[in-house]
């Protein structure tokens, strides 16, 4: 599989000195970034540093399942929680639901983001996250997944696996993941949480989330884990009245064929990333209704130094749980470097089965498609400069791009396959010469 293969390459002017020149500028503010926001851009003049700008388009990664794949959005309302900014007065998502699909017909592929969420993505980090790229330079929205719109669904049931994303972080930026479950069998429901992430709802409203510069103190971290725990509950609830044969989008648009008859409420798991990942140990917590989660390299306190640990650091859990981490972050043994007090005590407390693994070389935003993303943007940019190689490490670490979106999802299946589908597999025994990448850490 190759990463940096580009639809929309044409040969950039720009001198090697002055590329490099920009370069540097972007490395020097990765390397100051060891949290969202704190970096400031150094701002790219395309017009003047680089006549032959053009946004970069990207490729997900294919996954590598055999089933055929179909996509669908949903608004949902929550009566239950009041929400005065919203026009209907209360809680309001947006989900995304990735499933196998059957006769996909000439349904178009569907666009990794809307426009407007791509947009604020790509100004985001060409701006407050400090990169020093030319605004425009993400073209998420002319970006094709590998899922069509509202294609049937296969007709048989499925496991369901939700998915909650990053602080600050779309629905969208774990798609190679997600994609790779549903061509596996499973009906994956990402959700973007509103006034966090930035949301964009049907009729082109948009609200932006939390801004970039804001970083979470422990207050808005318990209070976010809260909010995101009943944002998950409330789509496991309305994914029950599809079961039932009803719709509960706000629109009341037809929901793909077959959707009903092919969820499996009966098995369900849940995983996310960074602060997706705290709220999914807090949702298995409160919900028993879901059978197993998965932790992409988030810590389960409110601080990472500071604490006080979350009540699933302290109590445990019965499901199964896998903590999945990375070089940096997120350690159970108190003699080894980047040690997490909430994972050890989790540890300690976990009354289900549970496993601690380590991707070697990574960096936290390894664990999102940015280490493909990145890897394609520098090089259709910057072409074959060696200084990318210490941006990328900079930003996402050492671990190659393609060898860790296949590993991630190897275990990512692995773990769903074992705990929802009751398949053991050898991948979760011990560590594997096939992807020496990924550590079981002790």
């Amino acid at each position: 599989m190759t990463m940096s293969r580009m639809a929309n390459r044409r040969p950039i002017r720009t001198t090697s000195h002055t590329r490099r020149g920009v370069l540097t500028a972007g490395l020097a503010a990765g390397l100051a970034m060891a949290a969202p926001g704190v970096a400031r851009a150094v701002r790219f003049d395309p017009e003047q540093d680089d006549p032959d700008f053009h946004p970069v388009t990207f490729e997900v990664p294919a996954p590598t399942g055999r089933k055929a794949l179909g996509t669908t959005a949903v608004h949902l309302i929550d009566q239950s929680r009041p929400d005065p900014s919203m026009p209907s007065g209360r809680r309001e998502l947006m989900i995304s639901i990735w499933y196998p699909a059957s006769v996909v017909g000439s349904a178009p592929f569907a666009k990794y983001m809307p426009a407007r969420t791509a947009k604020e993505v790509d100004n985001t980090w060409t701006g407050e996250y400090g990169l020093a790229l030319p605004p425009g330079s993400f073209d998420f929205a002319g970006t094709e997944t590998h899922s069509r719109v509202d294609a049937p669904m296969q007709p048989m049931r499925h496991p369901v696996v939700l998915f909650s994303p990053g602080y600050q972080y779309s629905r969208f930026v774990n798609t190679a993941q997600v994609e790779e479950l549903a061509s596996r069998g499973y009906v994956v429901v990402t959700m973007d949480h509103t006034h966090e992430t930035p949301v964009e709802f049907p009729g082109g409203r948009f609200l932006p989330g939390v801004p970039a510069s804001q970083l979470p103190d422990p207050v808005f971290t318990r209070k976010a884990v809260e909010t995101r725990t009943a944002d998950a509950r409330f789509v496991l609830d309305q994914l029950e009245l599809i079961a039932a044969g009803q719709n509960p989008g706000a629109e009341g648009n037809d929901l793909p064929p077959g959707m009903a008859a092919g969820l499996d409420l009966r098995r369900v798991g849940m995983f996310g990333f960074s602060l997706g990942g705290y709220a999914t140990a807090n949702t298995l917590l409160e919900d028993r209704r879901i059978s197993a989660g998965l932790d992409l390299d988030g810590t389960l306190q409110d601080d990472l130094a500071k604490g006080p640990l979350g009540e699933v650091a302290r109590k445990g859990l019965d499901q199964p749980f896998l903590l999945f981490g990375s070089d940096t972050t997120q350690r159970t043994d108190p003699d080894q470097e980047n040690y997490d007090k909430s994972w050890a005590s989790f540890w300690e407390a976990q009354r289900g089965w549970k496993l601690n693994l380590r991707l070697a070389g990574a960096k936290q935003k390894a664990f999102t498609d940015y280490q493909f993303v990145f890897d394609q943007l520098f090089r259709e940019i910057y072409g074959d400069d060696p200084i990318i190689t210490s941006v990328m490490t900079a930003l996402v670490g050492k671990a190659d791009p393609a060898r860790s979106v296949l590993a991630q999802r190897e275990y990512l299946v692995a773990f769903f396959d074992q705990t929802l589908r009751r398949r053991p597999g050898l991948l979760l025994r011990g560590d594997s010469p096939k992807y020496p990448e990924i550590r079981f850490a002790r």
